[in-house]
């Protein structure tokens, strides 16, 4: 079995990982690169395998940071299906003819300048009519089961907590009489988000491939973030001018309305500020969102039953058509504008900070991860001169950050995570992160649970081999106290201690938790006595 790392190498984005086992080769993700020039340039290249060669494609979630280049795959000859949850699907039908439209009007827009100057005109990666003819390809999956897609090869979608439909997938493949689990995160979420439930516990693995986004930090004041929102909304209110909030459409938007709801429903928001969602794509996504009700968490529908549904406001209004859009650069205070894209990179919102950037009086919050090379991350390191659509802007607004608002797991939630594994995987490689975060959070995880940590190379291969001696690999966690010793020789004991009462140590803990830990021990030994 081979692993070939394609995408989302010591990067953020590009996720694309190829897999060769039971002569048949398929694809986890397959994702458009964000960033600097170097990165997009890898967009245009012709793919590392030939297209024509994948048998199916397996689809983490909608971010076209792991879907935008399917329709490119599916062009230059891809044939088999798309599995990805039901939402995923959904989202995929609005997301990827959206990412075709934008890279036609980019296109365009240079090569109207190329024109002028004689130069070589450019061509678009793909068109909205490419992304609209790969649809078809998608098959959704129900989340949680098992489902056997080749000869030896089986797959289980389960919950990542991440955006609507993200999926952790777990794949077992059978070679020369030997089962092996790999399982991929895609993109893991926080606990306790708004709207959607919770990331999956996966119980065992022998191969980890795993994001590591945030792994060399932890968000801040969670929990405060609502009240954070406000703080902005009531400093730009006051300063006069507009704010301007770039926002990936999918998530991230629906979780600010989510919060802008709350803040109504508590008559902490004045109703007389303008909010307008300016995205085509973010309406399209919201109203996905509305009625993937069986997706919701339990608090969103309590809420629901409660006659309130947390993605609607008496003062919200959509801008739908271009016109709506340009209306909007005449508005010069008391408005709240939410526009994708969310980095900064294309979309409507290049626009909206073309003219409130110089702005004194305007605010712009960010309330998602920036890629390295990006606008949004260019603007958010302190810029002070930036090109927009060719022109240079002078940076006079007030720039806010909640870094609460990720969607990703930050280090402690992907730590936390790792230790619900029973059976520990044999190596974990990490992904989808920047370097320094990757390196951080290498050395965390090797040093708490004692197993090799990869961070691969782009393009970089692995071949996965079965190792009787690691038939199983057991979980590893910090000291406990006295008496534990005796624990250790029963090891399902053990691991079901662990797994219940490892985080007292890990969070904060009182004498009381203490004692319920130490009261635990006791009845762990009496099982060892009788044993």
């Amino acid at each position: 079995m081979k692993l070939k790392f394609l995408g989302a190498a010591k990067t953020v984005t590009g996720s694309f990982f190829l897999l060769e086992a039971n002569n048949v080769k398929f694809a986890i993700d397959c994702g458009l690169f964000q960033g600097n020039e170097e990165l997009k340039q890898r967009n245009y290249r012709e793919f590392v395998v030939d297209p024509k060669s994948i048998d199916f494609l397996i689809l983490t979630h909608a971010h076209i940071d792991h879907s935008g280049l399917i329709p490119k795959l599916c062009k230059h000859g891809f044939k088999g299906l798309i599995y990805c949850s039901r939402a995923s699907e959904e989202l995929a039908k609005v997301l990827l003819p959206d990412a075709g439209f934008i890279q036609e009007s980019e296109v365009e827009r240079k090569n109207r300048k190329r024109k002028r100057a004689g130069d070589k005109l450019l061509e678009p990666i793909y068109t909205a009519q490419d992304a609209t003819d790969c649809l078809a390809q998608l098959k959704s999956l129900n989340l949680d089961e098992i489902v056997q897609i080749a000869p030896g090869i089986e797959i289980r979608l389960r919950d990542a907590g991440h955006i609507l439909g993200s999926c952790i997938v777990e794949v077992w493949i059978e070679e020369n009489g030997h089962k092996q689990k790999l399982v991929f995160t895609g993109d893991l979420g926080n606990n306790n988000q708004p709207i959607i439930k919770d990331p999956a516990v996966i119980e065992s693995a022998d191969y980890l491939i795993m994001e590591s986004t945030y792994g060399d930090r932890c968000h801040k004041d969670v929990e405060k973030r609502r009240d954070q929102l406000k703080q902005v909304i009531d400093e730009a209110m006051q300063k006069g001018g507009n704010l301007i909030i770039p926002s990936f459409a999918v998530e991230r938007t629906q979780d600010l309305l989510y919060d802008l709801h709350q803040l109504h429903r508590s008559g902490e928001l004045d109703p007389s500020i303008d909010i307008y969602i300016d995205s085509p794509l973010a309406i399209a996504a919201t109203q996905i969102f509305q009625k993937s009700v069986e997706d919701y968490d339990f608090e969103t529908r309590k809420l629901l039953d409660e006659g309130s549904h947390p993605l609607t406001l008496p003062n919200l209004k959509f801008s739908r058509t271009q016109e709506d859009s340009m209306l909007l650069n005449t508005v010069k205070g008391h408005t709240i504008i939410i526009s994708a894209s969310g980095m900064c990179d294309a979309g409507r919102i290049k626009h909206h900070l073309k003219h409130n950037l110089w702005r004194e009086e305007s605010t712009i919050l960010f309330v998602g991860f920036q890629a390295v090379g990006t606008l949004g991350r260019r603007i958010l390191d302190g810029e002070k001169l930036v090109k927009i659509h060719g022109e240079q802007v002078a940076v006079n607004a007030s720039i806010r950050n909640i870094d609460a608002y990720s969607a990703h797991a930050d280090q402690h939630g992907l730590i936390s995570w790792v230790r619900g594994f029973n059976s520990l995987p044999r190596t974990i490689f990490l992904v989808h992160g920047e370097e320094n975060s990757q390196l951080s959070l290498a050395e965390i995880l090797s040093d708490e649970f004692h197993i090799p940590v990869q961070i691969p190379d782009w393009q970089s291969e692995f071949e996965l081999l079965y190792d009787k001696e690691q038939d199983a690999v057991e979980s590893t966690f910090k000291p406990l106290p006295n008496g534990l010793e005796k624990a250790l020789k029963a090891e399902k004991l053990y691991l079901d201690l662990t797994m219940r009462l490892n985080n007292y140590f890990m969070e904060q803990w009182n004498t009381k938790d203490y004692d319920k830990i130490i009261e635990s021990i006791k009845l762990l030994e009496g099982k060892l006595d009788q044993a």
